[in-house]
């Protein structure tokens, strides 16, 4: 069933969730080349793209998903259970990652502000040790991101496309978010934003690893499976990571405003 179109639908998913992780960089160009940071717009682009992913995860992959199980007495078991568990896996990569290092803080604009204006950074080996946690705990946060974009491609690439979007999108501040205490700890710019720009292309790798492991198996059953996983995922990010991110500049009427316009948005092209 899936073996004429695959490869070339997967290829696009890979690329897609490439083009996503690497705008992890132009967050970091933001915070580290530019002396203002719009928080407003910021706050904008983070309430958009949770309302994107709510948006897909209910109206498009749980769906999808119950229709692929047509037929299945234990369908809508299936659905829900696959939905939970993709929460629950997100959930538990939270818990893996040390508190003091979890990417839900987003740093204040106003640090970059004094950094440029006074040229002074910490480059100091606790900072610096901080900084390489925190990004590394950014990166495995980023691989279910890159499986959510190449699970949507086996079979949709518009609801590919618009997961694409919506991870891009929140991978902007992500960027800032990494960039600052690298740059606290090293004292480079030019480091600082490679390794942030790096820690994106954990996407692209969630994807690889998605396309190597589970091509052989592919199944409408799996493809559900994974549509309603992916979904929880989706929906847990949103709510652990994107919301509560675009709150932290106290705009809270702009992140309500960018989840309306985002759910509309994705109404309208779907």
């Amino acid at each position: 069933m899936f073996e004429g179109w695959m490869s070339q639908e997967l290829l696009m998913g890979g690329v897609l969730s490439l083009l996503a992780g690497l705008c992890t960089g132009i967050g970091a160009a933001v915070a580290l080349f530019m002396r203002k940071t719009d928080t407003k717009m910021l706050t904008f682009a983070l309430g958009s793209s949770a309302g994107v992913m709510v948006y897909i995860s209910f109206m498009e992959l749980m769906p999808t998903a119950s229709e692929m199980l047509e037929g299945n007495a234990a369908a809508k078991w299936i659905t829900i259970g696959a939905f939970f568990g993709g929460m629950l896996m997100a959930a538990l990569i939270d818990r893996l990652i040390p508190e003091d290092e979890n990417p839900h803080e987003i740093y204040d604009p106003a640090v970059m502000a004094n950094i440029h204006r006074t040229g002074q950074f910490s480059g100091n080996t606790q900072v610096r040790r901080s900084a390489f946690l925190f990004a590394l705990a950014i990166a495995i946060h980023n691989f279910p991101e890159g499986i959510a974009t190449v699970a949507a491609a086996f079979d949709n690439m518009e609801i590919a496309a618009s997961v694409a979007l919506a991870v891009a999108i929140h991978n902007v501040p992500e960027g800032i978010a990494v960039a600052v205490p690298l740059l606290y700890g090293t004292g480079q710019r030019g480091k600082a934003f490679r390794m942030a720009t790096l820690t994106g292309l954990a996407e692209p790798l969630g994807a690889l690893v998605c396309m190597l492991v589970l091509m052989p198996f592919i199944t409408p059953t799996l493809l559900a499976i994974l549509f309603a996983g992916v979904a929880g995922i989706m929906v847990y990010i949103s709510f652990d990571e994107l919301l509560p991110m675009a709150e932290r500049w106290g705009h809270h009427h702009i992140s309500i405003y960018g989840v309306t316009t985002g759910m509309m948005i994705m109404a309208l092209a779907l």
